[in-house]
Protein backbone atom coordinates (compact mmCIF):
# COMPACT_ATOMS: atom_id res chain seq x y z
CA UNK A 1 0.00 0.00 0.00
CA UNK A 2 2.87 2.62 1.12
CA UNK A 3 4.96 1.66 -2.49
CA UNK A 4 1.42 2.25 -4.41
CA UNK A 5 0.86 5.69 -2.65
CA UNK A 6 4.32 6.83 -3.15
CA UNK A 7 4.22 5.60 -7.03
CA UNK A 8 0.36 7.53 -7.17
CA UNK A 9 1.90 10.37 -5.59
CA UNK A 10 5.17 11.02 -6.95
CA UNK A 11 5.30 8.81 -10.25
CA UNK A 12 7.60 6.46 -11.06
CA UNK A 13 11.04 7.13 -11.07
CA UNK A 14 12.02 5.13 -14.61
CA UNK A 15 11.32 7.31 -17.92
CA UNK A 16 9.27 5.60 -20.22
CA UNK A 17 6.94 6.29 -22.78
CA UNK A 18 3.80 4.23 -23.85
CA UNK A 19 5.70 1.79 -21.32
CA UNK A 20 8.60 0.86 -22.83
CA UNK A 21 11.51 1.94 -21.68
CA UNK A 22 14.30 4.08 -23.79
CA UNK A 23 17.32 2.28 -24.80
CA UNK A 24 20.17 3.81 -25.75
CA UNK A 25 20.14 2.88 -29.53
CA UNK A 26 24.08 4.07 -30.21
CA UNK A 27 24.51 1.24 -27.24
CA UNK A 28 24.27 -2.47 -27.60
CA UNK A 29 22.66 -3.95 -24.57
CA UNK A 30 24.22 -5.48 -21.51
CA UNK A 31 25.74 -8.74 -22.83
CA UNK A 32 25.14 -8.47 -26.71
CA UNK A 33 27.95 -9.80 -28.81
CA UNK A 34 30.31 -6.91 -30.10
CA UNK A 35 29.58 -7.68 -33.74
CA UNK A 36 26.35 -8.61 -33.63
CA UNK A 37 24.18 -7.38 -36.53
CA UNK A 38 21.24 -4.77 -36.17
CA UNK A 39 18.68 -6.91 -36.38
CA UNK A 40 20.07 -9.32 -34.15
CA UNK A 41 20.85 -6.92 -31.78
CA UNK A 42 16.88 -5.73 -32.05
CA UNK A 43 15.99 -8.77 -31.39
CA UNK A 44 17.96 -8.85 -28.04
CA UNK A 45 16.76 -5.89 -27.09
CA UNK A 46 12.82 -7.33 -27.73
CA UNK A 47 14.26 -10.24 -25.72
CA UNK A 48 15.17 -8.12 -23.17
CA UNK A 49 12.41 -6.12 -22.37
CA UNK A 50 10.23 -8.92 -22.71
CA UNK A 51 11.76 -10.09 -19.90
CA UNK A 52 12.11 -6.71 -17.77
CA UNK A 53 8.23 -6.52 -18.26
CA UNK A 54 7.80 -9.71 -16.57
CA UNK A 55 9.98 -8.97 -13.98
CA UNK A 56 8.44 -5.89 -12.51
CA UNK A 57 5.40 -7.97 -11.47
CA UNK A 58 7.89 -9.69 -8.69
CA UNK A 59 9.45 -6.22 -8.18
CA UNK A 60 7.54 -5.27 -5.34
CA UNK A 61 8.40 -8.46 -4.08
CA UNK A 62 12.24 -8.33 -4.66
CA UNK A 63 12.39 -5.07 -2.86
CA UNK A 64 13.48 -6.11 0.48
CA UNK A 65 15.58 -8.62 -1.18
CA UNK A 66 17.07 -5.42 -3.67
CA UNK A 67 17.58 -3.42 -0.75
CA UNK A 68 18.94 -5.70 1.40
CA UNK A 69 21.46 -6.13 -1.33
CA UNK A 70 22.14 -2.27 -1.28
CA UNK A 71 20.35 -1.29 -4.52
CA UNK A 72 17.47 1.21 -3.94
CA UNK A 73 14.21 -0.25 -5.16
CA UNK A 74 12.65 0.58 -9.33
CA UNK A 75 9.85 3.33 -9.21
CA UNK A 76 11.01 5.09 -5.48
CA UNK A 77 11.01 8.83 -5.91
CA UNK A 78 14.42 10.42 -4.47
CA UNK A 79 14.62 12.29 -1.60
CA UNK A 80 15.07 15.68 -3.14
CA UNK A 81 11.52 14.82 -5.37
CA UNK A 82 10.05 14.38 -1.76
CA UNK A 83 11.29 17.68 -0.66
CA UNK A 84 9.96 19.56 -3.13
CA UNK A 85 6.68 18.34 -3.05
CA UNK A 86 6.20 18.68 0.40
CA UNK A 87 7.03 21.85 0.32
CA UNK A 88 5.38 23.20 -2.61
CA UNK A 89 2.21 21.65 -0.35
CA UNK A 90 3.02 23.35 2.49
CA UNK A 91 3.12 26.85 0.10
CA UNK A 92 -0.32 25.68 -0.98
CA UNK A 93 -1.76 25.32 2.75
CA UNK A 94 -0.02 28.34 3.48
CA UNK A 95 -1.56 30.43 0.85
CA UNK A 96 -4.95 29.15 1.82
CA UNK A 97 -4.10 30.06 5.56
CA UNK A 98 -3.35 33.89 4.62
CA UNK A 99 -6.50 34.51 2.09
CA UNK A 100 -8.64 32.58 4.99
CA UNK A 101 -7.56 35.11 7.21
CA UNK A 102 -8.09 37.96 5.27
CA UNK A 103 -11.26 37.71 4.64
CA UNK A 104 -12.15 36.22 8.19
CA UNK A 105 -10.63 39.00 10.03
CA UNK A 106 -13.09 41.83 10.21
CA UNK A 107 -15.41 38.97 10.99
CA UNK A 108 -13.70 37.74 14.15
CA UNK A 109 -12.91 41.41 15.03
CA UNK A 110 -16.31 42.37 14.59
CA UNK A 111 -17.25 39.43 17.22
CA UNK A 112 -14.24 40.56 19.90
CA UNK A 113 -15.07 44.40 19.65
CA UNK A 114 -17.44 46.46 22.06
CA UNK A 115 -20.14 47.71 20.21
CA UNK A 116 -20.01 50.47 23.01
CA UNK A 117 -17.89 53.94 23.57
CA UNK A 118 -16.22 53.63 26.81
CA UNK A 119 -16.93 57.04 27.42
CA UNK A 120 -17.70 59.42 29.03
CA UNK A 121 -17.67 61.62 25.48
CA UNK A 122 -16.29 64.88 24.28
CA UNK A 123 -17.83 67.96 22.39
CA UNK A 124 -21.04 68.93 22.16
CA UNK A 125 -24.08 67.87 20.16
CA UNK A 126 -27.62 68.71 19.99
CA UNK A 127 -29.86 65.88 19.22
CA UNK A 128 -33.34 65.84 17.69
CA UNK A 129 -35.98 63.17 19.24
CA UNK A 130 -39.05 63.17 17.61
CA UNK A 131 -41.99 62.44 19.17
CA UNK A 132 -43.53 58.86 18.93
CA UNK A 133 -39.49 57.04 18.33
CA UNK A 134 -39.15 53.72 20.38
CA UNK A 135 -35.87 53.15 21.02
CA UNK A 136 -34.65 51.68 18.27
CA UNK A 137 -35.57 54.96 16.33
CA UNK A 138 -33.91 56.72 19.05
CA UNK A 139 -30.49 54.62 19.01
CA UNK A 140 -30.49 55.04 15.56
CA UNK A 141 -30.53 58.98 15.72
CA UNK A 142 -27.63 58.81 18.50
CA UNK A 143 -25.55 56.67 16.30
CA UNK A 144 -26.01 58.77 13.36
CA UNK A 145 -24.81 61.61 15.28
CA UNK A 146 -22.20 59.28 16.82
CA UNK A 147 -23.20 60.06 20.12
CA UNK A 148 -23.16 56.52 20.54
CA UNK A 149 -21.80 53.42 19.18
CA UNK A 150 -24.11 51.88 17.42
CA UNK A 151 -27.59 51.45 17.96
CA UNK A 152 -27.67 48.02 19.66
CA UNK A 153 -25.74 49.72 22.72
CA UNK A 154 -28.23 51.75 22.73
CA UNK A 155 -31.18 49.58 23.12
CA UNK A 156 -29.14 47.24 25.04
CA UNK A 157 -29.07 49.81 28.13
CA UNK A 158 -32.45 51.02 27.37
CA UNK A 159 -34.16 47.50 27.84
CA UNK A 160 -32.19 47.22 31.06
CA UNK A 161 -34.26 50.31 32.48
CA UNK A 162 -37.77 50.50 32.80
CA UNK A 163 -38.02 54.23 32.81
CA UNK A 164 -36.42 54.27 29.14
CA UNK A 165 -40.24 54.18 28.01
CA UNK A 166 -40.52 57.81 29.26
CA UNK A 167 -38.00 59.36 27.01
CA UNK A 168 -39.50 63.03 26.09
CA UNK A 169 -39.62 64.34 22.42
CA UNK A 170 -37.28 67.53 22.14
CA UNK A 171 -33.64 69.15 21.75
CA UNK A 172 -31.06 67.47 24.23
CA UNK A 173 -27.28 68.45 24.13
CA UNK A 174 -25.03 65.35 24.25
CA UNK A 175 -21.58 64.93 23.63
CA UNK A 176 -19.88 62.72 21.23
CA UNK A 177 -18.90 58.98 21.82
CA UNK A 178 -20.85 58.68 25.02
CA UNK A 179 -21.46 55.15 27.16
CA UNK A 180 -24.78 53.98 25.84
CA UNK A 181 -26.04 54.17 29.46
CA UNK A 182 -24.83 57.84 30.60
CA UNK A 183 -26.52 58.89 26.49
CA UNK A 184 -29.56 56.75 28.46
CA UNK A 185 -29.34 58.92 31.46
CA UNK A 186 -29.04 62.05 30.11
CA UNK A 187 -32.45 61.35 27.84
CA UNK A 188 -34.37 60.61 30.85
CA UNK A 189 -33.31 63.65 32.91
CA UNK A 190 -36.16 66.59 31.87
CA UNK A 191 -33.74 69.00 32.78
CA UNK A 192 -31.89 68.01 30.30
CA UNK A 193 -34.18 69.11 27.32
CA UNK A 194 -33.60 72.33 25.36
CA UNK A 195 -37.37 73.89 25.44
CA UNK A 196 -39.07 76.92 25.98
CA UNK A 197 -42.50 76.11 28.15
CA UNK A 198 -45.00 78.80 28.37
CA UNK A 199 -48.10 78.19 29.39
CA UNK A 200 -51.26 80.12 27.81
CA UNK A 201 -54.14 80.52 30.19
CA UNK A 202 -57.58 80.52 28.28
CA UNK A 203 -59.32 84.72 27.41
CA UNK A 204 -56.15 86.55 27.01
CA UNK A 205 -55.74 89.11 23.91
CA UNK A 206 -53.14 88.44 21.18
CA UNK A 207 -50.87 91.20 22.96
CA UNK A 208 -50.88 89.85 26.35
CA UNK A 209 -50.24 86.47 24.79
CA UNK A 210 -47.13 87.79 23.00
CA UNK A 211 -45.78 89.31 25.97
CA UNK A 212 -46.10 85.74 27.83
CA UNK A 213 -44.11 84.31 24.94
CA UNK A 214 -41.46 87.24 24.60
CA UNK A 215 -40.65 86.39 28.33
CA UNK A 216 -40.28 82.52 28.10
CA UNK A 217 -38.40 82.95 24.75
CA UNK A 218 -36.83 86.30 24.83
CA UNK A 219 -37.45 86.82 21.49
CA UNK A 220 -39.00 90.78 21.49
CA UNK A 221 -42.65 91.21 21.40
CA UNK A 222 -41.76 93.28 18.22
CA UNK A 223 -40.85 89.85 16.04
CA UNK A 224 -44.37 88.20 17.31
CA UNK A 225 -46.45 91.31 16.37
CA UNK A 226 -44.93 91.02 12.86
CA UNK A 227 -45.26 87.41 12.70
CA UNK A 228 -49.13 87.95 13.22
CA UNK A 229 -49.04 90.32 10.09
CA UNK A 230 -47.75 86.81 7.87
CA UNK A 231 -51.45 86.04 7.29
CA UNK A 232 -50.19 83.58 4.37
CA UNK A 233 -48.27 81.49 6.72
CA UNK A 234 -49.95 81.61 9.80
CA UNK A 235 -52.14 78.80 8.48
CA UNK A 236 -55.75 81.16 9.82
CA UNK A 237 -59.23 79.98 8.71
CA UNK A 238 -60.76 82.14 5.32
CA UNK A 239 -63.55 83.41 7.89
CA UNK A 240 -60.82 84.78 9.73
CA UNK A 241 -59.68 87.14 7.23
CA UNK A 242 -56.23 87.80 8.08
CA UNK A 243 -56.89 88.48 11.53
CA UNK A 244 -55.09 86.15 14.32
CA UNK A 245 -56.78 87.31 17.18
CA UNK A 246 -59.16 84.30 18.45
CA UNK A 247 -56.89 81.61 16.81
CA UNK A 248 -53.87 81.98 19.59
CA UNK A 249 -55.10 78.54 21.38
CA UNK A 250 -54.67 78.80 25.16
CA UNK A 251 -52.45 76.03 26.05
CA UNK A 252 -49.20 74.93 27.62
CA UNK A 253 -46.31 74.69 25.16
CA UNK A 254 -43.44 73.67 24.40
CA UNK A 255 -41.32 75.35 21.70
CA UNK A 256 -37.37 74.20 20.68
CA UNK A 257 -34.77 76.61 21.01
CA UNK A 258 -34.83 77.28 16.96
CA UNK A 259 -38.15 78.14 16.93
CA UNK A 260 -38.86 81.38 15.61
CA UNK A 261 -41.92 83.76 16.79
CA UNK A 262 -43.76 82.44 13.22
CA UNK A 263 -43.10 79.10 14.06
CA UNK A 264 -44.80 79.73 17.93
CA UNK A 265 -48.08 81.17 16.26
CA UNK A 266 -48.24 78.48 13.65
CA UNK A 267 -48.11 75.68 16.47
CA UNK A 268 -50.34 77.44 17.92
CA UNK A 269 -53.40 78.73 15.11
CA UNK A 270 -52.59 75.06 13.95
CA UNK A 271 -53.73 73.28 17.29
CA UNK A 272 -57.08 76.34 17.40
CA UNK A 273 -58.22 75.35 14.05
CA UNK A 274 -57.33 71.46 14.93
CA UNK A 275 -59.99 71.90 17.93
CA UNK A 276 -62.37 73.47 15.37
CA UNK A 277 -62.16 70.47 13.35
CA UNK A 278 -62.84 68.08 15.92
CA UNK A 279 -65.78 69.57 16.83
CA UNK A 280 -67.07 69.81 13.05
CA UNK A 281 -67.02 73.04 12.31
CA UNK A 282 -67.31 73.98 8.92
CA UNK A 283 -63.99 76.39 7.66
CA UNK A 284 -66.30 79.05 6.68
CA UNK A 285 -68.02 79.07 10.47
CA UNK A 286 -64.93 78.95 12.19
CA UNK A 287 -64.78 82.77 12.75
CA UNK A 288 -68.41 83.23 14.18
CA UNK A 289 -67.75 79.88 16.41
CA UNK A 290 -64.65 81.52 17.82
CA UNK A 291 -66.02 85.07 18.38
CA UNK A 292 -68.78 84.08 20.14
CA UNK A 293 -66.48 81.08 22.11
CA UNK A 294 -64.17 84.78 23.09
CA UNK A 295 -67.12 86.46 24.51
CA UNK A 296 -67.85 83.55 26.30
CA UNK A 297 -64.46 83.78 28.02
CA UNK A 298 -65.18 87.49 28.51
CA UNK A 299 -68.45 87.26 30.44
CA UNK A 300 -68.72 83.59 32.29
CA UNK A 301 -66.23 82.65 34.99
CA UNK A 302 -67.88 79.36 36.00
CA UNK A 303 -67.86 76.15 33.53
CA UNK A 304 -71.81 75.79 34.17
CA UNK A 305 -72.38 78.77 33.00
CA UNK A 306 -70.80 78.81 29.44
CA UNK A 307 -72.96 76.81 27.46
CA UNK A 308 -76.18 79.58 28.65
CA UNK A 309 -74.23 82.19 28.04
CA UNK A 310 -73.75 80.98 24.79
CA UNK A 311 -77.82 80.34 24.34
CA UNK A 312 -77.76 84.36 25.90
CA UNK A 313 -75.89 85.59 22.67
CA UNK A 314 -77.72 83.52 20.33
CA UNK A 315 -81.43 84.60 21.77
CA UNK A 316 -80.43 87.98 21.46
CA UNK A 317 -79.10 87.89 17.76
CA UNK A 318 -82.37 86.31 16.74
CA UNK A 319 -84.21 89.21 18.63
CA UNK A 320 -82.47 91.78 16.88
CA UNK A 321 -81.15 93.26 20.48
CA UNK A 322 -77.34 94.40 21.01
CA UNK A 323 -75.45 91.97 23.04
CA UNK A 324 -74.55 95.03 25.84
CA UNK A 325 -71.85 92.89 26.95
CA UNK A 326 -69.09 95.03 28.90
CA UNK A 327 -66.11 92.56 27.48
CA UNK A 328 -66.69 94.04 24.44
CA UNK A 329 -65.66 97.71 25.32
CA UNK A 330 -62.90 95.84 27.89
CA UNK A 331 -61.40 94.98 24.78
CA UNK A 332 -61.63 98.10 22.74
CA UNK A 333 -59.50 99.92 25.77
CA UNK A 334 -57.84 96.77 26.75
CA UNK A 335 -58.69 97.42 30.06
CA UNK A 336 -60.04 95.02 32.68
CA UNK A 337 -63.25 95.22 34.84
CA UNK A 338 -66.16 97.10 35.30
CA UNK A 339 -66.01 99.83 32.30
CA UNK A 340 -66.60 103.76 32.96
CA UNK A 341 -69.15 105.58 31.39
CA UNK A 342 -67.04 106.87 28.84
CA UNK A 343 -65.25 103.42 27.80
CA UNK A 344 -69.67 102.76 27.35
CA UNK A 345 -69.98 105.52 25.00
CA UNK A 346 -67.27 104.77 22.78
CA UNK A 347 -68.27 104.50 18.90
CA UNK A 348 -65.91 101.76 18.33
CA UNK A 349 -67.56 99.04 16.09
CA UNK A 350 -66.49 96.55 18.84
CA UNK A 351 -68.67 98.41 21.64
CA UNK A 352 -71.49 95.91 21.78
CA UNK A 353 -73.33 98.06 23.66
CA UNK A 354 -74.15 100.84 20.74
CA UNK A 355 -74.03 98.30 17.63
CA UNK A 356 -76.13 95.24 17.61
CA UNK A 357 -75.30 91.64 16.15
CA UNK A 358 -71.59 90.01 16.90
CA UNK A 359 -68.53 92.29 17.09
CA UNK A 360 -66.47 92.66 13.78
CA UNK A 361 -63.91 89.56 15.42
CA UNK A 362 -63.12 87.51 18.48
CA UNK A 363 -62.07 90.10 21.47
CA UNK A 364 -59.61 87.34 22.89
CA UNK A 365 -58.17 83.56 22.26
CA UNK A 366 -61.21 81.39 23.72
CA UNK A 367 -60.21 77.41 25.18
CA UNK A 368 -61.70 74.37 24.65
CA UNK A 369 -64.85 75.05 27.03
CA UNK A 370 -65.92 78.28 25.34
CA UNK A 371 -65.60 76.34 21.48
CA UNK A 372 -67.73 73.52 22.53
CA UNK A 373 -70.48 75.71 24.23
CA UNK A 374 -70.39 78.17 21.34
CA UNK A 375 -70.84 75.47 18.96
CA UNK A 376 -73.54 73.84 20.84
CA UNK A 377 -75.50 75.97 23.21
CA UNK A 378 -77.75 74.61 26.01
CA UNK A 379 -81.44 74.91 25.59
CA UNK A 380 -83.06 78.02 27.17
CA UNK A 381 -85.39 81.26 27.00
CA UNK A 382 -82.91 83.37 28.48
CA UNK A 383 -82.01 87.02 27.17
CA UNK A 384 -80.12 88.18 29.76
CA UNK A 385 -77.76 88.02 32.65
CA UNK A 386 -75.31 89.56 35.16
CA UNK A 387 -72.15 88.17 37.36
CA UNK A 388 -73.89 89.43 40.68
CA UNK A 389 -70.46 88.29 43.03
CA UNK A 390 -67.05 89.19 40.89
CA UNK A 391 -65.16 87.32 43.84
CA UNK A 392 -66.93 84.38 42.49
CA UNK A 393 -67.90 84.35 39.50
CA UNK A 394 -71.37 83.71 40.52
CA UNK A 395 -74.24 84.79 37.44
CA UNK A 396 -77.48 85.01 37.56
CA UNK A 397 -79.76 84.33 33.89
CA UNK A 398 -83.25 86.25 33.18
CA UNK A 399 -85.98 85.87 30.84
CA UNK A 400 -87.68 89.41 31.53
CA UNK A 401 -85.72 92.34 31.51
CA UNK A 402 -87.56 93.47 35.05
CA UNK A 403 -86.04 90.10 36.61
CA UNK A 404 -83.09 91.04 35.27
CA UNK A 405 -83.04 94.65 36.83
CA UNK A 406 -83.37 92.71 40.04
CA UNK A 407 -80.37 91.14 39.49
CA UNK A 408 -78.18 93.78 38.37
CA UNK A 409 -79.68 95.57 42.20
CA UNK A 410 -78.04 92.54 43.58
CA UNK A 411 -74.93 93.09 41.30
CA UNK A 412 -74.70 97.20 42.60
CA UNK A 413 -75.30 96.06 46.41
CA UNK A 414 -72.39 93.68 46.30
CA UNK A 415 -70.19 96.50 44.59
CA UNK A 416 -70.93 98.91 47.51
CA UNK A 417 -70.63 96.05 50.23
CA UNK A 418 -67.06 95.44 48.10
CA UNK A 419 -65.28 98.70 47.46
CA UNK A 420 -62.97 99.19 44.95
CA UNK A 421 -63.68 95.78 43.35
CA UNK A 422 -65.89 97.10 40.79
Amino acid sequence: MKDHLESSIFGDHEDTVDGVEHLDAGHPPEGAAPGATPSSRREMREQELAARRRGRGRGKRRGARDGAAGKPARGKPSVLRRLVVIVLALAVIGGGVAVAYKALRPVVEGFLESNDYPGPGTGEVRVTIEGGSGGTAIGKTLADADVVKSSKAFVEAANNDPRSAGIQPGVYTMKRQMKAADALALLLDPKNRLVTRVVIPEGLWADEIYARLSKASNIPVDQYVAAAKQVDQLGLPPSAKGNIEGYLFPASYEFGPSSSALDQLKQMVAESTKRLDDLQIAPDKMERVVTIASLIEGEAQNEDDRSKVARVVENRLAAKMSLGFDSTVNYIFKKRGVPTQEMLDSSNPYNTRRFPGLPPGPISNPGDSALKAAANPVVGPWLYFVTVNLDTGETKFATTYAEHQRNVAEFQKWCTDNKGKC
